[in-house]
């Protein structure tokens, strides 16, 4: 065997150890769809996740609401008993519960925003992963064209020489892939932002203590309305004397016991939780 003839062998084998260590293209490739099916997966819970938590709190504000409306009823029946004391309280209860339903409101409404801008990620994901799948099957088809012209090549000629054509078409691949992983790493960004949290009080105490100084003259006016209503007296008449009958009196003190049990469970909640140590 002459020189050139041993320098040929020693090449070929060379270079098909070299082609044997490159990672299949198509098994990349497949591995990256299942990938981003994977995330597609992901952002479909993370719709679900914020639906469920909408709908929560649309249970919370419309529970409120008919809570206001009760309250409405407590004060016009302590009016009409004489116990305007009871109708205040009653009527602070309702402008308490009536802030608490804005508050769902601008939440239920961030949701909302948030639910649709995921869905539409998702419609787009889902129409990239099909183009994606698509592409796979064209390079994958293309890469095993290109092996087989690569044996037939290497075995008439001794020699492969579509190194070349194959690191262009694994550049290819990873560019490809590279653009859909940037499109699904956005939308893991979008739930790692804690948009899903509910917004915190973040007024200053003068901003509360002119809050509160609206709702007490709110409370003052419907309170008027209900003495003028009920009495037919204006602000500082007295009004009637009436004879209460025993019946009026126990839903009076119901009514009274009721107040008490609310203000004590508000205050429970508003008191800070103690940390317990791990």
């Amino acid at each position: 065997m002459g020189i050139f003839a041993r320098a040929s062998h020693i090449i070929r084998a060379k270079l098909s150890k070299l082609l044997d260590s490159v990672e299949d293209p198509g098994e990349q490739l497949d591995y990256k769809h299942e990938q981003l099916k994977d995330q597609l997966h992901d952002v479909r819970e993370s719709i679900t996740e914020v639906a469920k938590e909408r709908n929560r709190l649309e249970t919370r504000r419309d529970n409120l609401r008919s809570e206001v409306e009760k309250h409405n009823d407590q004060a016009r029946e302590a009016m009409e008993a004489g116990r305007e004391d009871l109708a205040r309280r009653a009527l602070e209860k309702k402008k308490e519960k009536m802030a608490l339903v804005e508050e769902l409101d601008d939440q239920v409404a961030t949701l909302q925003n948030q639910e649709d801008q995921l869905v539409e990620q998702k419609d787009d994901l889902k129409s990239q992963i099909e183009k994606f799948r698509t592409k796979k099957e064209t390079l994958k088809a293309r890469h095993s064209a290109a092996e087989a012209s690569a044996s037939a090549a290497e075995a008439a000629t001794g020699a492969g020489t579509d190194m070349e054509s194959v690191g262009r078409t694994i550049e290819e691949m990873e560019n490809e892939i590279e653009e859909k992983e940037a499109r699904a790493d956005a939308i893991d960004e979008l739930e790692e932002t804690g948009a899903l949290d509910n917004a915190l009080d973040d007024r200053d105490q003068i901003e509360r203590e002119l809050d509160e100084e609206i709702r007490d003259s709110e409370v003052e006016g419907e309170l008027q309305t209900l003495r003028e209503d009920v009495h037919g007296t204006a602000d500082g008449e007295e009004p009637p004397t009436t004879t209460t009958p025993d019946a009026t009196d126990e839903e009076m003190d119901e009514l009274e016991a009721e107040l008490e049990a609310e203000d004590a469970g508000t205050k429970r909640d508003s008191e800070p939780v103690a940390e317990t140590e791990s």
